[in-house]
């Protein structure tokens, strides 16, 4: 149950995904949207479940997994947490808002040239085959996607059972495009007043509960760590 526990926090993490938040926002604005981010999440699922199968599977009942999990699990915990902890100091002391108004100057000068971005371009095309070549493109395995793979492998699960909480790790992480692309289908005008919403609630916010969070995210995984090691 531990494992599993952590598999749907990293769910949970990788699920906040800027880049996805991003691309779902320029979708909605653009026309058929629901077209737009069906292409989008296809080619997602297509990056992310196979590269998963590959990776787990090549993983799964390796015995240098199992030698070394006694051993790199709490130092996992351990530098992960000191990470979290370094982040959240960072945004606490407000390095982070410096960056942020250096990157916000840069994208209004950018913005004021009228340049846009690559996938920016892409998805204003409008086409669904795009958003799906984007989808797979943008949709790069990340740390919280690699760690959760190895704990799946060290559940040493049947082949079935394995391949389906791949699937359901992949389609966890790409709730931020599944629930507007649902709502959008249901309540269209709702769901984009809600994602508009949220975008200004996260730049009042963001920073503080960022900051909080890896703050607690840091402390619980280093006393994990030091206790599973003592």
């Amino acid at each position: 149950m531990g494992d599993l526990g952590s598999i749907f926090g990293l769910a949970l993490l990788a699920m906040f995904n800027p880049t996805l938040l991003a691309a779902v926002t320029v979708m909605l604005l653009l026309p058929s949207p629901k077209k737009l981010m069906i292409g989008y999440l296809l080619g997602a699922y297509l990056t992310s479940i196979s590269l998963g199968m590959l990776i787990v599977f090549s993983l799964h009942g390796s015995g240098g997994v199992e030698s070394a999990r006694h051993t790199l699990s709490p130092l996992e915990d351990i530098v992960v947490g000191l990470i979290a902890l370094i982040v959240g100091f960072v945004l606490k002391t407000g390095r982070a808002a410096e960056l942020r108004e250096r990157r916000q100057r840069r994208k209004e000068e950018k913005a004021g040239e009228k340049k846009q971005s690559l996938p920016e371009r892409m998805l204003g095309r409008g086409s669904a085959r795009i958003t799906f070549a984007v989808g797979v493109v943008l949709t790069f395995p990340g740390v919280s996607y690699l760690a959760a793979l190895d704990r799946m492998a060290r559940l040493d699960w049947a082949t079935l059972p394995t391949a389906l909480l791949v699937i359901g790790f992949c389609i966890m992480q790409q709730m931020l495009l599944e629930l507007p692309l649902v709502g959008y289908a249901v309540a269209p005008d709702w769901t984009q007043d809600a994602v508009v919403r949220f975008r200004d609630w996260l730049g009042r916010n963001g920073r503080r509960v960022a900051a909080n969070g890896a703050v607690v995210i840091g402390v619980l995984l280093l006393l994990r760590g030091l206790i599973t090691l003592t």
